[in-house]
């Protein structure tokens, strides 16, 4: 077992696609009730470990943890009970309305032909104001933009209602207001209801801004883990995504704020 032992942690991970090796013996423990952050370069592991934790991609050794088990002797509705994922790519079933797909996520509430209750339509709703897409309710998913699309996924992962909630870049497609919304969202999510929540992002100054807790990776491996001031550092960027900044308190919130430095970065 890895040292802290939370709701959702991994022992000894190794983990691969097609035979192909992305990381090797990670541990990783995710706090409860802490909003984590997953940062890195590109294809450093950041969506393959997250894939791991939602039991979408099966170690090549170890395990990921779950409530004291390991997550693969739950059923998969035992884990969409316990376990809610906004996958980075996903696909809408053609002819589908934003409601109907948002409704979705209160499947694995539902029994064997259970008809939807009253809970699971107000359920339903508070997602989707929660999100910003209560009046395109009627819309055809598919005619809708990436941005729209985006948010009405982000819907239907809070629909199933579950302390622990695994975001795969949740700001893709979003213009930054909208980012900063879904943001703010996940945020209010950790701090008002006590959610645990696991996010890969992109934008370091973004992570650093609403992570209670960072974890950051390079090359299958994870270099730094902590609180964002533990982590992002002027040091700890330039060995992990190969940019010379400076770091400094956010004049907003008084998170590290990155600033690369000008001219060419360092070969």
């Amino acid at each position: 077992m890895v040292a802290t032992e939370t709701r959702l942690h991994g022992d000894a991970l190794t983990l691969a696609y097609d035979g192909r090796t992305v990381a090797e013996e990670l541990a990783v423990s995710i706090p409860d009730r802490s909003f984590t952050v997953i940062v890195g370069p590109n294809a450093c592991g950041k969506t393959t470990l997250l894939r791991a934790l939602a039991r979408m991609l099966k170690p090549r050794k170890g395990s990921v943890f779950l409530d004291g088990q390991v997550i693969t002797a739950y059923p998969a509705k035992e884990v969409a009970r316990r376990l809610g994922l906004l996958p980075q790519s996903s696909i809408a079933p053609d002819g589908i309305t934003v409601s109907d797909l948002v409704s979705r996520g209160r499947y694995p509430h539902q029994k064997l032909l259970r008809q939807a209750s009253a809970e699971d339509g107000a359920v339903v709703a508070r997602s989707m104001a929660a999100t910003g897409v209560d009046d395109l309710a009627d819309r055809l998913v598919d005619e809708l933009s990436g941005g729209q699309r985006q948010r009405v996924w982000m819907a239907m992962a809070l629909a199933q209602e579950t302390d622990l909630l695994l975001l795969d870049e949740p700001t893709t497609y979003l213009d930054i207001a909208h980012q900063i919304d879904i943001l703010d969202l996940c945020a209010d999510l950790h701090a008002q209801q006590g959610r645990t929540l696991v996010a890969v992002l992109h934008d370091l100054n973004h992570a650093a801004r609403y992570a209670t807790h960072m974890i950051a990776m390079r090359g299958g491996q994870i270099i730094a883990t902590g609180t964002p001031e533990d982590v992002v550092t002027e040091t700890n960027v330039e060995k992990i995504f190969e940019l010379p900044c400076r770091v400094m308190p956010c004049p907003e919130t008084g998170t590290p704020l990155v600033i690369p430095k000008a001219g060419r970065r360092t070969p």
